[in-house]
């Protein structure tokens, strides 16, 4: 079963109306299913624009966040290690 990269669904059928689809989306992007199998995504341009803010990580910032996420999950790993 593929997993979908968006919640909001769409069929073909539903296609024959793009409008609709992207008014009930409100600007995120939508998967387009036929016989319940992914097809495709439509991404509106409001989605586009909240993906033009974001930035890449550099390297430097991206060992930060691993390192703060080992921190906080490490007495969890411990824990679980004896299980």
């Amino acid at each position: 079963m593929t997993r979908l990269a968006t919640p909001q669904i769409c069929t073909m059928t539903e296609l024959r109306e793009p409008q609709k689809v992207l008014d009930r989306a409100n600007g995120k992007p939508v998967a387009i299913l036929k016989n319940s199998a992914l097809v495709g995504y439509i991404v509106p341009v409001e989605a586009m624009e909240d993906m033009a803010q974001h930035r890449a990580l550099t390297m430097e910032e991206l060992d930060a966040v691993l390192l703060r996420t080992r921190a906080k999950a490490q007495p969890i790993l411990d824990y679980l290690r004896d299980k």
